[in-house]
């Protein structure tokens, strides 16, 4: 696995799928050491990593903009509130002109980059912010809406502007409570005592903190998982196309056998009916050699790349499919063992091994292989209540501390190999698709003398035969 504690010698497997080049993390500049985050935000939302649609900040930026013309209105005029008009006013006239040249230079379908992103969300906590203060502050009920631009900045950007962010956000509602103004009021202005000024600050602070840390966290699993979901469909789209090339090799050998051996017949004449005293012998006698090879080639290419192409269409015992994918994972000196147990009254399935089986399973024996010391042990169990496969090694086995989050998109404890802890995520989302579960333990804990790793993949009754002919009538 991509998992393990420790790895044996790095050696070039023989076939198995290649590694995929994904990364999560920050681009490295030059000299090798990470980009800034004050670079990246330019670059940020320009290259697919991050971006706001322009349509959705400014629905919620409008939105914004009435509500608070709304509620002031409706508190000075309908409630009979005295508000400072003087300093609200030409607030919302500043958000509505930043509002404006936003719509204008922008278009529904395009996507701010982070660097607008961040300057339009920094304008709101600023102008919210000074909203507030002219109107009592902490005391004023509606300092809440201070979590919703730290909510959107935690939510769409990076964690080192998410941070400016609520930072500033923070030094707002400590200046509002350190230097309260009074509460507009029905009959003046309202102080509240000094115990409640610091009960609201100290509220306000901590659910802005935990918002900022709580939604930045799920923004940033769930961007983990989306690259790993991409890695997910390049893998299995890379198996389709390895099946689909096979099978135009096929073909190709087939068309290509009969304009071959007419070549070849005529070559023969050639070389039978020239004379030996003839300067075409010579040219007839090569002609007719490169038609042989070129018939051999052709010989190879109808048997070998077509059974192994066809070997995704075609159906066969669950063994012999994964003898043929652990024969391209094998490694020297480790030898793999397959051992069939099947209940009486029952007989191995024939399947039709599908491009996500393929590639999850050359995946896990791989991985297998090159943690194992001497043996891989691949055991297919047959049973009323379903089918399993289990893969064991005799290596290190998992650590205690990666074993129950084996799954996980970018677990590996392999970076300084190049592992970017996709390949189990990879597999189990593939297996998953075909109704299996995988379960990962260690042999220790089963009850083996033996130690090392064992990835258990189980299908429930009749769910591995009705892929096969799933995938038989598609192909």
């Amino acid at each position: 696995m991509q998992d393990r504690s420790a790895s044996r010698p790095a050696a070039a497997p023989t076939g198995g799928p290649p590694p995929l080049v994904v990364s999560p993390g920050p681009r490295p500049a030059a000299g090798g050491r990470p980009e800034r985050w004050w670079r990246r935000l330019g670059r940020l939302g320009t290259t697919g990593e991050i971006g706001v649609r322009f349509f959705t900040l400014a629905v919620l930026r409008w939105m914004a903009l009435v509500g608070q013309t709304f509620t002031i209105l409706v508190v000075h005029f309908s409630l009979g509130i005295e508000l400072p008009m003087l300093w609200l006013v030409p607030a919302l006239l500043l958000t509505l002109a930043v509002n404006v040249g936003v719509q204008v230079r922008g278009t529904p379908t395009a996507r701010l980059g982070a660097r607008q992103t961040f300057f339009l969300t920094l304008f709101d906590v600023l102008q919210l912010t000074f909203l507030l203060f002219v109107t009592g502050g902490v005391q004023n009920p509606f300092t809440v809406l201070l979590v919703l631009p730290v909510g959107l900045a935690a939510a769409t950007l990076d964690r080192a502007p998410t941070a400016i962010l609520t930072a500033v956000a923070l030094a707002a509602i400590g200046f509002m409570a350190a230097i309260p103004m009074e509460l507009p009021w029905l009959d003046g202005g309202l102080r509240l005592p000094a115990l409640y000024l610091f009960a609201a600050w100290l509220a306000l602070s901590l659910t802005v903190v935990l918002v900022a840390v709580y939604v930045c966290q799920l923004a940033s699993e769930a961007r983990r998982h989306a690259l790993a979901l991409s890695a997910l469909q390049l893998a299995l789209a890379r198996e389709q196309e390895l099946s689909a090339l096979g099978g135009q090799a096929a073909a190709a050998a087939h068309l290509l056998g009969t304009p071959l051996a007419t070549i070849n017949v005529i070559a023969k004449e050639l070389v039978r009916e020239l004379p030996a005293t003839s300067p075409l012998l010579e040219d007839a006698s090569e002609l007719l050699l490169q038609a042989r090879r070129c018939r051999e080639t052709l010989a190879s290419l109808g048997s070998g790349q077509r059974d192994a192409a066809h070997a995704a269409f075609t159906r066969a015992p669950l063994s012999g499919l994964l003898a043929t994918i652990a024969e391209t994972c094998r490694i020297e000196p480790v030898t793999i063992d397959i051992v069939v147990d099947v209940e009486p009254g029952l007989e191995e399935p024939r399947v039709v091994l599908a491009p996500e089986l393929r590639h999850s399973i050359a995946n896990l024996v791989d991985n297998a292989v090159r943690f194992a010391r001497t043996r891989v042990d691949i055991t297919v169990a047959v049973a009323h209540a379903g089918i399993a496969v289990e893969i064991a090694d005799d290596g290190p086995g998992f650590t205690p501390e990666v074993l129950d989050w084996l799954g996980e998109p970018y677990l590996s404890t392999r970076r300084a190999e190049g592992g970017l802890g996709l390949g189990v995520f990879i597999a189990k989302t593939l297996l998953a698709r075909t109704g299996a579960s995988m379960h990962f333990a260690n042999r220790d804990k089963l009850s083996h003398r033996e130690e090392g790793a064992v990835v258990r993949i189980v299908w429930p009754s009749g769910a591995l035969e009705m892929l096969g002919r799933e995938s038989a009538d598609d192909g």
